[in-house]
This record gives C-alpha cells, structure tokens and sequence, in this order.
C-alpha cells in the first residue's frame, strides 16, 4: 500500500513520486478532495470513493481500514490517494496501525500541504527572518462545532474552517491576531 499526497488540489501539484505509484496501481482510495484529472495516470485502475466532508463520515474510518487491508491482502497494488499531505490532519496514522494489524508493508509519499500552496499562492511567506520563526498547523474547529483559535507560534494555520470563516475570524482577533 502507497500512501499518496495528492496535494492541495490541482492535479499538477501531485510529486514525481506520487504520479508513479498512482499510474502502478490496481486499487485507488481516494479522498473527496483530490483533483478528479488525477484518474488520467491510472486509467486502468479501480478508483473507490471514500472521502469525508466535514463531520460527515460518508465513509466511516473502519470501512477505510477493512478496504485497505482486503485489496491488499487479494495481492492488488493499493494507493491510498490523501488530499494534501497524507502526514496533516489525514487519519494516516489509523490506517497505517491497521495494516501493521495484518503485516502488509506500506510507504507514505508526502504531498503539498494546503498551507504551503496557500502560502505560494499568495506569495505570502509561513516564516520570515527575524519575526516568522514558528508555524502551527491546528483544525479551525472541534468535533463538537466549537471553533478554536489561539496564538502559539507566529504564524498560525487554520485548516478547515469550512462555514465558520466569520466565527474564527472574531476567535483570532480575541486570540490576539
């Protein structure tokens, strides 16, 4: 099993590395937000839809794993194509104990965060001598719908924040931002 970034969402933005195991696979999970042109580097692939939005498990976690774990063990070439880094906020870590369960090996091949692309794309550094020295990647949001912010690093990134852009951005200013 491959672990994929397919980065922050065009999929030009996918690694070398990443495009070579996508276009050797037999199986694809694939995530809700990962770039549907990515299909072209594995036409002949079996490509199942098993993405989240927000707190709705369109596909519960251990339906996931059992996937995983199935076509891997029937001897398919399996990626796990992950929106973004498969390292951030990406459940990776569950999915790798799971085939660890079963003994079946597995690489993670990192992608394009979405706070480096945001950072690129609006040629906004995360870091800057002098006054940009530490960066927080935090979820915007609890499972609950309470939105958190605080002011731990000097750069802080919020990831999804989906609806509550207006709520996090009264939470930063209280946080001090």
């Amino acid at each position: 099993v491959a672990f994929v970034g397919a980065g922050p969402g065009s999929a030009d933005l996918i690694t070398v590395r990443g495009a070579r195991r996508l276009a050797e696979a037999d199986v694809v999970l694939h995530d809700a937000l990962t770039d549907p042109a990515l299909r072209e580097l594995a036409p002949d692939a079996r490509w199942i839809d098993v993405g989240k939005r927000g707190f709705c498990d369109s596909t519960g976690q251990a339906t996931i794993d059992a996937l995983l774990v199935r076509h891997a063990l029937a001897g398919a070439r399996v990626v796990r194509l992950k929106g973004g880094d498969p390292c951030v906020f990406g459940r990776l870590e569950e999915e790798l104990q799971a085939l660890a369960a079963h003994g079946i090996a597995c690489e993670v091949i990192p992608g394009v965060t979405a706070a480096l692309a945001a950072a690129a794309d609006t040629r906004r550094p995360l870091t800057r001598r002098g006054r940009g020295r530490s960066v927080t990647l935090a979820t915007a949001m609890t499972r609950d719908g309470d939105v958190r912010a605080q002011r731990s690093a000097d750069t802080e990134v919020c990831y999804m924040a989906g609806r509550q852009l207006g709520k996090l951005a009264r939470a930063l200013r209280r946080a001090g931002w």
